[in-house]
């Protein structure tokens, strides 16, 4: 029993000692080798996913780059938190360029691919403790060198501002990388604001520092980019120092006027209506040398004496407005006015008249209406139009409607309205109704013109002109006998007077020759003849049928067509009951044609003035070609007969014909009654309905601002001649509904309106580009062509009007490279600072550019070792004979900032 006991004692005993060889006591490992081993994991789990498993898992795409992306993790170590950032590129070819402009800002500083950072979670974001800098950045090493990971790690030191990082890199073999960065920001020395300085400054990290730099020979490596930028187009000279303010307000006091300056747009079509601002600001050209080797400061210093023209690379970037791309719609323009007129059409259905579109109109006098001398900038005219505009329009219309009828009692012309006797039907009908009281106005006025005349007229004067008629010395008045609009008979046709429905170039003989040989006792009464007919003959004497002059047909505006055509279809196609609305014109018709053809009968009438309604059997086309002289007479009459409308029962045209009276055009009452009409149109301007008066603005305007942006001369852009055209079709499917029907409160085409105005916001930022790069370019217009279509496709994708497969840029950064023909066009952007300006520029850099120095200066110095006959080849693996770049400094600045990038290739 006992030795069974001790059996069983010592198995269990055995078991514990196994449980015990297989237990990890993790309270023995410290923070930091537990933080060790969470970045290790992170790291393998990164490297096993690769880059397209970590898109799919939620990388972020960097704003500032078009293929770099991030993924980041949360470390914790002791009582810190840190965050780990891995940022990658899809399409990883192994070797990095060093002035990509779509690379990361540490990809520029050391050349490097992909990259690990490694940051506290905190305001600050950098570690301001030296030993945990260091520490922090060993903890990463290690974990790399476990993962057999070649990723650099950084980590961000000292102050944010200084963009300082400290760095290490396994390179894979016996090498290790070291690199290191800082800033400053002012004060920047001397001898490092030229190529010279900064070339002994790489030198300095490799060579001796007894030795004089300048005295040896160190070939060194060596690329350069230059980056300048032209004067902002918008460049008011706020910020002139005292002495250009005394001269400027000396020359202001000379009479200069700062009102009269020219801005860039002036002579652009819209310029009559606001001034938009110019969309591109300016260029930068960045300026590349390539590759070359250094081998002294002096060469350094004559390198800064180099023009830009002498760069093996000129690249050309627009800087444009970022109000251009905006969608805030805080633009001013044709657009944004065409916003608050639809907005204004959606609310003007709740008044019944203007005066109750308003909310105060107690005195809309002139007098209120009068502006100020200032004019405020057009950001606060656009504020103040978004709250006034409603009441804006209803006040000006009101006292516009003032004005009007005082231009009609007082008989004044109506401004830019011409009074020629004719109104355009494809104008607005507010138009037409303007046009037709123009026309009233004169006709006023020379009807009151003729009342004076009268009234200063004698008697014996009448008599003779009375005696002239009777006697018919000549069957045309002259123009000094002239009456009512003119009224004179002659071969010509007088204003306001139609000589006739047979042209005058059918007559086979002039008017006096037809005259001279057609003598008989009722010629001596013919009045208002225009001239025979070619050799048509009144029915009954066989005479020559002449033309009377005839008054125009009465004026109507659109509404008035529209009116009769429906009272038309009403009663039916009514022969009868068209003659019925015509009757003035027929019966002036008709008294004029019996003036002037004293022996004609009904059927002579109708043969001249509807000669569809008379059925000729031909044998008239047979007499007539008979010698008149011979008296064969044989066949006269013609024999012909009325057609079967015009010789029904109760015809209404005979009825007039047996009404008129024997009167020429010039003894008429006038079919235009200007007084009647005059105040129909007074009236209805009165009246008009809010909407109805908007409704006609918005069409009109839409029209009016596509035809002004029409006229912007843009070159040979094929894509925005097609964006025109797009716009007219648009308008014109959205504005027929307003041509066709009045709307109502709740009708879709309000929305549809308000989508109109997007588009032509959309085409009025193009056209804004188009303009500007046509007139910079206009000596290479293949730059402005390249820029407009590259940002066209841009536009589109960012306003949802492109294609959907494409990746959407958040901001336009385009690069043209520029051909050696080109390089002169751009250079002439580059104008020298005019006098205001030259306490602006203070030249301490070089490599000057029409009295432009570089606004950067990027420089990429390396140094390169073979791994054979150098310290570096002492421990070198076996057959490892390769030439490695040991030192390479990037530069970045100007003369008041310096930013110094090192990294240094080392055995460790």
């Amino acid at each position: 029993m006992a030795s069974s006991s001790k059996a069983n004692l010592t198995e269990e005993e055995d078991d514990e000692e196994e449980e015990f060889e297989h237990f990890d006591d993790f309270t023995l490992a410290s923070s930091w080798e537990r933080f060790i081993s969470e970045i290790e994991a992170t790291c393998r789990q990164w490297l096993a996913d690769g880059p397209k498993n970590l898109l799919e898992k939620g990388a972020v795409h960097l704003d500032s780059s078009n293929n770099i992306y991030k993924v980041k993790s949360a470390l914790k170590n002791a009582s810190k938190i840190y965050s780990m950032e891995y940022y990658f590129e899809i399409n990883n070819n192994g070797k990095i360029a060093d002035w990509n402009c779509t690379l990361h800002d540490l990809q520029i500083c050391f050349g490097v691919k992909e990259f690990l950072v490694i940051s506290p979670q905190s305001g600050s974001g950098v570690v301001l403790d030296a030993p945990e800098a260091s520490k922090l950045l060993s903890s990463v090493a290690i974990a790399l060198s476990n993962c057999s990971s070649l990723w650099p790690a950084f980590v961000p030191v000292h102050d944010p501002s200084r963009k300082a990082f400290i760095g290490i890199q396994n390179m894979g073999t016996v090498f290790t990388r070291r690199f290191e960065a800082d800033r400053i920001g002012s004060q920047v020395p001397i001898k490092f604001m030229h190529l010279e300085g900064l070339y002994e400054l790489f030198v300095s990290k490799f060579a001796y520092s007894t030795l004089d730099h300048s005295m040896h020979i160190f070939k060194v490596h060596l690329i350069m980019k230059l980056t300048y930028r032209t004067l902002p187009n918008d460049d008011n000279d706020n910020d002139i120092p005292e002495a250009d303010a005394e001269n400027a307000e000396s020359e202001a006091l000379a009479g200069s006027d700062n009102r009269n300056r020219k801005h860039w747009d002036d002579d652009c079509p819209w310029s009559e209506w606001y001034s938009a601002e110019d969309p591109v600001k300016g260029f930068d050209l960045v300026t590349t040398w390539s590759e070359k080797v250094v081998e002294s400061s002096l060469e350094m210093a004559e390198m800064e004496n180099a023009s830009p023209h002498e760069a093996e690379k000129w690249i050309l970037t627009p800087n444009l407005s970022p109000n251009l791309d905006s969608s805030k719609g805080d633009r001013i323009g044709f657009a944004s006015q065409m916003q608050l007129l639809v907005n204004a059409l959606a609310m003007s259905f709740e008044a019944q008249f203007m005066e109750d579109f308003v909310s105060a109109v107690e005195n809309p006098g002139s007098d209120n209406l009068k502006s100020s001398m200032v004019i405020p900038p057009p950001t606060v005219l656009d504020c103040v139009l978004k709250d006034l505009f409603h009441e804006a329009i209803a006040v000006l219309w009101i006292e516009f409607v003032r004005e009007i009828r005082w231009c009609w009692e007082e008989s004044q012309p109506l401004p830019k309205m011409p009074a020629n006797g004719s109104i355009d039907l494809a104008t607005c009908l507010i138009n037409q109704k303007l046009q037709m009281l123009a026309i009233c106005i004169e006709k006023k006025r020379e009807l009151n013109e003729e009342f004076q005349d009268c009234i200063g007229s004698n008697d014996a004067e009448f008599a003779h002109m009375e005696e002239d008629i009777q006697v018919g010395e000549s069957t045309s008045f002259h123009a000094q006998s002239q009456g009512f609009d003119g009224k004179h008979d002659s071969p010509l046709t007088p204003e306001g007077f139609n000589e006739s429905k047979t042209v005058l170039s059918k007559f086979s003989t002039n008017s006096q020759d037809a005259h001279s040989a057609d003598k008989s006792p009722s010629d001596s009464i013919r009045r208002g003849s225009a001239g025979p007919v070619g050799s048509m003959k009144l029915l009954k004497s066989c005479q020559s049928l002449h033309a009377p002059f005839t008054q125009n047909a009465p004026l109507m505006t659109e509404d008035m067509h529209e009116e009769r055509l429906r009272a038309v279809e009403a009663f039916g196609d009514s022969f009868n009951f068209s003659a019925q609305l015509e009757r003035e014109t027929l019966s002036s018709d008709m008294a004029a044609f019996k003036a002037a053809n004293p022996d004609a009968v009904f059927e002579d009438f109708i043969r001249w003035h509807s000669p569809g309604d008379w059925e000729n059997d031909g044998s008239e086309a047979n007499c007539l070609s008979k010698s008149l002289a011979e008296g064969i007479k044989d066949d006269w009459p013609p024999r012909g007969r009325l057609s079967q409308r015009m010789s029904g029962d109760g015809n209404l045209w005979r009825k007039i014909w047996n009404d008129a009276p024997i009167l020429p055009a010039y003894d008429q009452k006038p079919l235009l009654d200007p007084n009647r009409e005059g105040e129909k149109i007074l009236h209805y301007l009165e009246t008009v309905r809010p909407h109805q008066l908007l409704e006609q603005m918005v069409c009109t305007a839409f029209r009016a601002s596509a035809d002004t942006l029409n006229q912007t001369n843009f070159g040979s852009l094929k894509l925005m001649t097609t964006k025109m055209d797009q716009l007219y079709l648009t308008m014109a499917s959205t504005l027929r509904p307003l041509q066709v029907k009045p709307l109502s409160e709740n009708s879709e085409t309000i929305e549809d309106l308000r989508r109109l105005c997007v588009v032509l916001e959309h085409v009025e930022k193009l056209l804004t580009l188009a303009a500007s790069l046509h007139r910079k370019f206009l000596q290479a217009p293949s730059i402005y062509e390249a820029i407009f279509s590259d940002y066209y496709n841009f536009y589109l994708q960012t306003t949802g009007m492109g294609s959907a497969d494409v990746d959407v840029q958040k901001d336009f950064d385009m690069k043209l490279q520029l051909r050696l023909k080109e390089r002169q066009v751009v250079s002439n952007m580059f104008t020298p600072p005019v006098a205001n300006q030259s306490w602006r520029k203070v030249l301490s850099m070089g490599n000057v550019l029409n009295g432009h120095e570089p606004i950067l200066r990027e420089i990429i110095f390396s140094k390169r070792d073979s791994t054979s006959g150098s310290h570096y080849a002492v421990s070198s693996p076996r057959g490892y004979q390769q030439e490695i770049e040991t030192y390479r400094m990037y530069i970045c600045g100007t003369s008041n900032d310096l930013r110094v990038a090192l990294s240094v290739t080392s055995y460790d």
